[in-house]
């Protein structure tokens, strides 16, 4: 157990889904080509997964001081698994990955690809090493690594596929992808900055650099507040240029039920936020968006085909 834990296997698991459901939820269900079978992108799932894995290991071997004062309960390097095991499994892990990944680029004839591969796992571990120690740096690296984890299916199973007859179609699919993916950047930006707030006395103790360290946990969640407000109006724009307009009324409903709403429910608390234990429910709070966010790509498929017929 305590290798799932270190590895964050919620998370991974919930990595795995948003990918599965892309491709089976709503790319399956186009009439298009995809470059991939189905053993190939659970492969590039595979792939995904071990990296992110190894990600959150090199961070806890890296992180051992912060992480006695932020969440001793929750130690696992040093504690109930040695260091070396820990570097023994991010090897692996790593390699193992970034292997998948120079297979399935050379399945789609494009070898050059797998450097997206070796290029997350460096930044990863430069995150681990540098990045996060550097004022709003190691936010923004950790959300955009998040959504190129969406844009990679795009990578993989519509871009070798695309030619002159169909580039406008693929065009629509990538461009479906890439808005998803902007999404999950704003709020997972949004959620490292909480999280921030929520470590910040073991952050400033370890002589870290973030936001709340640098102008206080009240400043701070006046902006994390108009970044809450900022992404609560993009949504609502989205929802009526995209959905509304194509009178797509469930998935309209679903989406201010619940993303929308939850969204405005964030502002308004993280104005009043104090506690430690504040700063965590918004944290989860966010975690739920981005997952019943993933999920609107299936609730606007289903109101698509139920409209059809």
């Amino acid at each position: 157990m305590k290798y799932f834990k270190l590895i964050r296997y919620q998370n991974l698991l919930l990595l795995a889904f948003m990918q599965l459901l892309f491709r089976y939820g709503f790319l399956k269900f186009q009439n298009i080509f995809l470059s991939l079978n189905d053993w190939q992108y659970g492969l590039l799932v595979l792939a995904t997964v071990l990296i992110a894995a190894a990600g959150y290991i090199i961070n806890d071997i890296l992180d051992q001081e912060t992480d006695y004062d932020n969440k001793k309960e929750n130690i696992i390097v040093g504690k109930s698994l040695s260091e070396k095991a820990a570097y023994n499994f991010y090897f692996v892990l790593n390699i193992t990955g970034v292997g998948i990944g120079y297979y399935l680029a050379s399945v789609i004839h494009k070898p050059s690809f797998a450097g997206a591969f070796i290029i997350i796992s460096a930044t990863l571990y430069m995150y681990a090493t540098s990045l996060k120690q550097m004022l709003l740096i190691g936010n923004i690296i950790v959300a955009l690594l998040l959504s190129f984890s969406v844009i990679i299916i795009g990578l993989f199973d519509l871009l070798p596929a695309t030619y002159d007859g169909n580039q406008a179609e693929m065009g629509v699919m990538f461009s479906i992808l890439i808005d998803y993916a902007v999404f999950a950047f704003i709020i997972n930006l949004i959620r490292e900055i909480v999280k921030d707030m929520e470590d910040v006395e073991g952050d400033y103790n370890n002589g870290m650099s973030t936001l709340p360290i640098a102008i206080g946990n009240e400043k701070t969640s006046k902006i994390v507040g108009v970044l809450g407000i900022i992404a609560t109006l993009i949504l609502l724009w989205y929802i009526n240029s995209n959905l509304m307009s194509s009178k797509l009324y469930y998935a309209v409903i679903y989406g201010l039920l619940f993303i929308v709403a939850p969204m405005i429910f964030f502002v308004v608390k993280i104005l009043n936020a104090k506690t430690k234990e504040d700063f965590h429910l918004l944290s989860v709070i966010l975690k739920w968006i981005i997952f019943f966010g993933i999920l609107s790509i299936l609730a606007i498929n289903l109101n698509i085909m139920q409209n059809v017929k």
